[in-house]
């Protein structure tokens, strides 16, 4: 560019200075000089561009070919504007040259490209011969705009500006994501896991009621354990006014609470709950308990019953036990023309209580106080039959007449604001209790907690969520074990657990009641060990005589599906089997729950398969669990029974054949 300007600049002052000189002369001169500088300057930059490409001379080469592309579209003679775009910038520098008159300037052009034409004839560029029209321009500025994109492929050249460059894709770490837990469930209230060292006296908790300690303490409990000294002064202290209004005449915090098996969670609501009732007048359900299996129903209906004997408190069970005539009866009596409630206090299963809701048996829950949810994360999962809508949409029920009018209406909660506390009403408080409540915002939003308060004896000082899983309260006095073994001896591992290790009596768990029932058969046939089965193919009554003869010890080994596993308080269970190993961890929570209770020791055993191993031991340790260990039992010990094993093992396939001989003449 400098060579041009010096070459401009001269070209000036020679036509000041000597005006006498023809005009052809001085195109000649001009030709002569043009030609020199412009090899010089083809030469110059052929050189830059094969070892220095740079991002301008791309960028001309980028606008050179976008104007070829607009020519095309004008039908132009394509020479015209690769000369004006090469040469034409270079004498036109100086704005003095532009007062070379027009012919001047088309003479130099015709010049130019006369000399361009020997250039390419002298130095072998074009190769073939001059057709005319401009031809050999055409194949030369073909040729450069190959050339333009060969370089561009190369990479060695910036993208141009609006492009975007394919490539250079990398794998980036993706941050995880955690999410974050409401203050109610990253700050719990903090309960001790040691039963044994933190036994609080019944005397020092004010807020019982002497009736109630004169009761406990003839029942032989001189003290409570560490969740029942927490969760009872909490649910006392929303109840102070009375029932028909909370604290300051506003809604109690609904509780819950999640402490491991066998630490006392039933006596912490069933205590609270007798001693707010017990100052009632009229008889109305004012406590509803709903469980997920008859036989805990069963076990809490007896709890209640037990410490509200000597009040006028009246306790009624919905659980399929009994008719459903024979439990409409109990609950309300027609006497002259009005219905009278006959229950204060209501323990159901879900199924049982929707039918009565449904029925309209008698069962009135306008004047409900207190909604027990007990195992609460399996009573989450069988939302499906929306019994928590329809209990609420019962106790929300609107009169009519001079009901509607009465200062004993209840509306549907909404917001807290001044209008909507007066007048005062009764409010309904929902009391949470599971050994392995959910942490999962999600689940627990579909229960409508009001301003939750949540008693824990698991706090990870974080208010995220590290795991899928998550951390499960097990029970302190608990040893685990898991046995590597082979299917086929699994029934022997287990004989050899009752006949060589005399463990007994063994509570037992398989995954299905046809697993269970075989087994059973198997045990039966080898002799020498008093079993029983445990499972949905034994009525009510039974499975009520089942339990009672194992915790009176005439049972050493009791074959049980999960009917069994979710809270039920069976007395003397020193050892849990899992003799099939379960899926899920909170099954595995609750099966050992069953041993280790109230502070007490025990043992757990987990029968696993090879390909078991990894992902169950992986899914124990996730949870929290305090250590598992390995218990090997090497194959001499079982080789003494194996031959009489093999012997029962022919005879239960007789009976099995047998018996489905039967059935198949009985269908």
């Amino acid at each position: 560019m400098n060579a041009l300007r010096f070459l401009a600049l001269s070209l000036y002052l020679g036509e000041e200075g000597n005006g006498s000189v023809s005009k052809e002369s001085r195109s000649q001169a001009l030709l002569a000089k043009l030609q020199q500088k412009a090899k010089e300057k083809q030469r110059q930059s052929l050189t830059e561009q094969t070892q220095h490409p740079s991002k301008e001379r791309t960028e001309q080469q980028n606008a050179k070919t976008k104007r070829k592309a607009d020519k095309d579209d004008s039908q132009e003679p394509k020479h015209h504007k690769k000369r004006r775009s090469e040469v034409v910038p270079s004498i036109t520098l100086d704005s003095d040259s532009q007062d070379e008159p027009v012919h001047e300037e088309k003479k130099n052009k015709t010049a130019a490209k006369e000399m361009r034409k020997k250039k390419k004839d002298q130095s072998g560029v074009d190769g073939q011969e001059d057709t005319g029209g401009g031809g050999g321009e055409e194949e030369e500025e073909k040729t450069g705009t190959e050339n333009v994109t060969l370089k561009q492929t190369t990479g060695k050249t910036s993208a141009p500006a609006g492009y975007t460059v394919l490539g250079g894709f990398e794998n980036k770490p993706v941050q995880k994501v955690h999410r974050v837990l409401p203050q109610w469930l990253a700050q719990p209230d903090v309960i001790h896991r040691d039963i044994k060292s933190n036994l609080v006296p019944i005397s020092d908790i004010p807020e019982l009621s002497a009736l109630l300690v004169k009761k406990l303490q003839n029942n032989g409990i001189q003290h409570l354990f560490p969740v029942q000294a927490e969760v009872i002064p909490a649910i006392l202290e929303s109840a102070q006014q009375g029932l028909l209004i909370g604290r300051g005449g506003y809604k109690p915090r609904d509780i819950c609470v999640s402490a491991p098996t066998g630490s006392g969670k039933t006596l912490a609501f069933v205590i609270p709950v007798i001693q707010v009732l017990m100052e009632r007048v009229v008889c109305e359900v004012r406590a509803l308990a709903v469980l997920p299996t008859k036989e805990l129903a069963q076990q809490v209906c007896k709890v209640f019953a037990s410490h509200a004997e000597g009040t006028a408190l009246r306790v009624v069970m919905l659980a399929g036990q009994r008719s459903f005539a024979a439990e409409q009866a109990s609950l309300s009596e027609h006497r002259g023309g009005i219905r009278r409630s006959l229950a204060d206090i209501v323990v159901a299963t879900p199924g049982r209580l929707v039918d009565h809701i449904n029925k309209n048996s008698g069962l009135s829950l306008e004047h409900l106080r207190f909604l027990i949810i007990d195992e609460a994360d399996r009573m989450i999962d069988s939302m499906h039959q929306s019994w928590l809508s329809q209990v609420v949409k019962a106790v929300y029920r609107s009169g009519s007449g001079a009901e509607a009018l009465s200062i004993f209406r209840r509306t549907e909660p909404a917001c807290v604001t001044a209008a909507s506390l007066s007048p005062p009403q009764m409010p309904l408080q929902k009391l949470l209790f599971s050994a392995t409540l959910t942490q999962n915002p999600e689940k627990l939003q579909q229960l409508g907690l009001h301003q939750p308060r949540l008693f824990s004896s698991i706090h990870s000082h974080s208010s995220t969520i590290s795991s899928s899983n998550g951390c499960f309260n097990f029970p302190q006095g608990l040893t685990e074990y898991y046995v590597p073994c082979t299917l086929s001896k699994k029934p022997l591992l287990i004989l050899h657990f009752i006949l060589r290790m005399k463990l007994s009596p063994i509570l037992c768990f398989t995954n299905s009641r046809e697993t269970a029932h075989r087994l059973y058969l198997l045990v039966q046939l080898f002799g020498e060990i008093q079993a029983a089965e445990f499972s949905s193919r034994l009525s009510p009554s039974e499975r009520k005589k089942t339990l009672k003869e194992f915790e009176q010890g005439k049972i050493q080994l009791l074959i049980s599906t999960d009917a069994a596993s979710r809270g039920i308080d069976i007395d003397g269970v020193k050892c849990v089997v899992n003799y099939d190993a379960p899926q899920y961890i909170r099954t595995y929570i609750h099966r050992i729950g069953r041993t280790a209770r109230a502070g007490k020791t025990g043992l757990a055993f987990t029968f696993l398969l090879g390909v078991q191993e990894k992902n169950f031991l992986q899914m124990v340790v996730e949870a929290g669990s305090p250590g598992i260990q390995k218990q090997i039992v090497k194959p001499e010990n079982l080789k003494g029974m194996e031959a009489r094993y093999e012997q029962t093992l022919q005879e239960l396939a007789n009976v099995i054949k047998k018996k489905k001989k039967k059935r198949g003449l009985t269908l």
